[in-house]
């Protein structure tokens, strides 16, 4: 399977380095650039980029003209904004310029790259397994179309919310499950009384696990949870 390929644009040379590595690690192609000019000469050069995950301060060409530039060529290619601002009106000009994700310095890697394989999700970039209905999680069958967990002769039935929920995280086994995509997919609404009702819920899946003590549901801090199999 070919990896996806990334254009990065941060001109801080100890990040940028950090943020290919990490990524690379996580199997993306990674190019890195110093400035918005150099990133849109890449660009131009290379039409196989997938993503675009740029620095909004930038010397010789920010990240919002980077953007803009990029969007006159390609008006559908995912783009995620970083930027040590926090401004609401930076993160409004940020989405008008065709935004699909705004992550503010300093931010956790695991959420970073949460936010990007939902947007690489959303963009079909990668799959995100909407049809299966089907899942072994250790002991366990999950079959979600039935809304049932199943182990050890035992039938558990689960409410509709928790049958999502589920399917959500075995849909990012072993990875990080970004709390605000599940909110978003699930409820709706990431408010501050959807966030502690999903809470409940986590905690209710974590019990029906209690037969194999491999599987565990675990906090990211900051940034979701990990459905955790192995």
């Amino acid at each position: 399977m070919d990896k996806i390929k990334i254009l990065l644009a941060e001109d801080d040379p100890n990040l940028g380095k950090i943020l290919k590595t990490y990524l690379e690690a996580k199997s993306f192609d990674v190019d890195l650039f110093a400035n918005g000019e150099l990133a849109l000469l890449g660009f131009h050069k290379n039409n196989n980029y997938e993503m675009l995950v740029l620095d909004v301060m930038m010397p010789v060409m920010d990240g919002f003209t980077l953007a803009t530039n990029v969007r006159k060529l390609d008006k559908l290619i995912p783009i995620l904004f970083l930027t040590a601002k926090s401004m609401e009106d930076d993160k409004l000009k940020g989405f008008e310029l065709g935004a699909d994700d705004y992550i503010t310095k300093p931010f956790n890697m695991e959420l970073l790259l949460a936010r990007m394989n939902a947007i690489l999700r959303r963009s079909g970039s990668i799959g995100d397994d909407e049809e299966k209905n089907e899942y072994q999680i250790g002991k366990y069958l999950f079959n979600y179309e039935h809304q049932k967990l199943s182990c050890c002769d035992k039938d558990q039935k689960l409410t509709s919310k928790e049958a999502e929920l589920l399917k959500l995280l075995c849909n990012h086994e072993n990875e990080t499950m970004d709390r605000r995509v599940a909110l978003n997919k699930i409820w709706k609404d990431d408010s501050y009384f959807n966030a502690r009702s999903m809470d409940v819920y986590i905690t209710k899946l974590r019990k029906y696990f209690k037969e194999d003590e491999s599987i565990k549901i675990i906090n990211v801090h900051g940034v979701g949870f990990k459905l955790l199999t192995r």
